[in-house]
């Protein structure tokens, strides 16, 4: 990164402008850092009291000593992606969000507030894709009341490292006390490749329904409330894919909802005892032919980062980082 101008290092951001993505280089003494000076990419968060936030893509946060900065400059957005589907963030956040509908849901300015009696974060999170129409702190305390109105944690689901993310307001979320519990990836593809795959699916079965051998396999113990039910049933056009197993819970399950030219791709499961016999690439790829027969010609997916084994089978597909989501928790005292 060239950050000189007439040969000599400059630091040529100031705090107007937070908000944008910017490369700064930086003195610290860390042995880790591997030298004198680090660089730092992201959106400048904030710049108060002589200290910088910078978000990263990744949703980690770098505070650097105002005093330290040896260079800084705005730089242009990531570069659009080479392979695979265009998309933008908001688009993406809507399609996700039709694919896993809570059971209850209450709008605040641009913000939905999502309950599902606790059923996953996503289905028991807000959703701000926009302003929620009040100052910050006034729009966290009335999310705060009505989750706790419900008996449930409070959540927002926030998203970094595309253009049009929330990198302010994770910033803001931090600052108000609330703190990230979990990150991951929503990842897109193209769909016709998937579909494509040498991928034996003459086992695989597709209903339109879940029964209950579906949810034995997804829930693995204990009874299924009617959220879990509601949840997974909702969306525009939902498939289920199963493959037999050798008793009541089959071996592999998953599921897709197909959304115009989007089909995403959830709840993908394998028996541990029946891994690495291609039965998640078989379920996926009969998925995937159902939605291409329904017009769709995009894919996307979400996975946490930690999930090495699922990140290697999407790498294979073609599936590649949009951006990632976060979900931030109120830290009560």
């Amino acid at each position: 990164m060239e950050f000189t101008g007439g040969g000599r290092l400059e630091v040529r951001i100031t705090g107007a402008d937070v908000g944008k993505r910017v490369s700064v280089r930086y003195v610290t003494e860390s042995p880790a850092a591997g030298g004198r000076f680090t660089d730092a990419v992201g959106v400048l968060t904030s710049w108060d009291n002589s200290v910088l936030l910078i978000t990263r893509k990744s949703g980690e946060s770098v505070r650097i000593a105002e005093s330290t900065l040896v260079a800084g400059k705005v730089v242009p957005p990531a570069p659009a992606r080479r392979r695979g589907p265009s998309a933008t963030f908001p688009e993406l956040a809507r399609a996700t969000a039709r694919a896993w509908q809570p059971v209850e849901s209450e709008t605040l300015g641009e913000w939905t507030l999502r309950a599902s009696d606790g059923f996953t974060r996503r289905a028991n999170s807000v959703l701000p894709l926009g302003d929620p129409g009040l100052p910050i702190a006034d729009a966290l305390t009335h999310v705060r009341a009505w989750y706790e109105a419900r008996k449930l944690p409070a959540y927002v689901q926030t998203a970094t490292g595309a253009e049009g993310t929330q990198e302010l307001l994770c910033a803001a979320l931090d600052r108000h006390g609330w703190r990230r519990e979990v990150s991951a990836e929503v990842r897109i593809a193209a769909l016709a490749p998937i579909g494509d795959l040498d991928a034996d699916v003459s086992a695989v079965r597709l209903s339109r329904t879940v029964d209950e051998t579906w949810l034995r396999r997804y829930q693995r113990f204990g009874e299924p409330s009617p959220a879990v039910r509601s949840v997974l049933t909702s969306g525009p056009s939902v498939w289920f894919a199963s493959v037999a197993g050798t008793g009541e819970v089959p071996a592999a399950i998953g599921r897709c909802v197909v959304d115009g030219r989007w089909a995403g791709f959830m709840a993908v499961e394998v028996d541990p005892e029946q891994r690495r016999r291609g039965l998640a690439t078989s379920v996926m790829t009969a998925l995937a032919r159902q939605a291409l027969d329904e017009g769709a010609s995009a894919a996307w997916l979400q996975v946490e980062a930690d999930n090495d084994g699922a990140r290697a089978l999407y790498d294979g597909m073609g599936f590649a980082p949009h951006h990632h989501y976060h979900h931030y928790r109120w830290a009560e005292a």
